[in-house]
């Protein structure tokens, strides 16, 4: 792998070379390449808008935040995005990481499939998120030059027909718990792949609760 892509320097202390190792032996090589350009677009978003953030810790978080939807958690009753927060806490315990540290990896994981919410908590919070936005459905893509896209897709490339297959691998690791995906985007893609699925309303759990009025 390149150390320096589209003017950002990949992490390559320990923590960052064994997060990239565990994660490339456990996930498809489309999933480790959007983790990596997730980080790189993050990154780039942080020194556009001078935020002052750990690189380590974000590269970290890239690289799990989509852990979650690994065969391994095929039983899990749990949000795919919780279950990859906690495996980057139990990874992140492993190294010299202040607690206050691993639950802000944590929280970006949990909430990056949330709109309107990470942008406005801390740096490493909004910009996992908008990393994985840009990636995904092309959030702010004009915000980052052409040759800064090409660069990255250059060094971390997008495989053909990306577009459905990420759609496919968000919807494999679902399809078993898709209570799971009551209130956030994850709703759309499991709407799309089964047509079995239907989606709980908000406004109808509320009019059918037990309560009398």
């Amino acid at each position: 792998m390149r150390k320096t892509i589209a003017g950002v320097d990949i992490p390559d202390g320990v923590m960052a070379r064994a997060a990239t190792e565990q994660i490339r032996g456990t996930e498809s090589e489309l999933m480790f390449q959007h983790a990596l350009r997730a980080f790189l677009f993050g990154a780039l978003t942080g020194y556009r808008e001078n935020l002052a953030f750990d690189a380590e810790l974000l590269y970290v978080a890239a690289m799990f935040h989509n852990a979650g939807l690994n065969a391994k958690y095929q039983r899990s009753p749990h949000r795919f995005e919780v279950d990859g927060a906690n495996a980057a806490r139990d990874f992140l315990r492993q190294y010299d990481v202040a607690d206050h540290s691993i639950d802000e990896v944590r929280l970006a994981i949990a909430l990056h499939t949330t709109p309107g919410i990470p942008e406005h908590l801390s740096p490493l919070v909004a910009l996992l998120s908008a990393g994985v936005q840009m990636d995904v459905r092309g959030a702010s893509h004009d915000a980052f030059t052409a040759q800064q896209r090409n660069e990255i897709v250059q060094a971390c490339p997008r495989e053909c027909g990306f577009k459905k297959k990420i759609i496919e691998a968000y919807a494999r690791g679902m399809e078993h718990r898709p209570g799971t995906t009551f209130g956030t985007v994850n709703a759309d893609i499991l709407d799309r792949w089964d047509p079995n699925y239907r989606r709980l309303n908000f406004c109808g759990l509320v009019l059918g609760s037990d309560w009398p009025n």
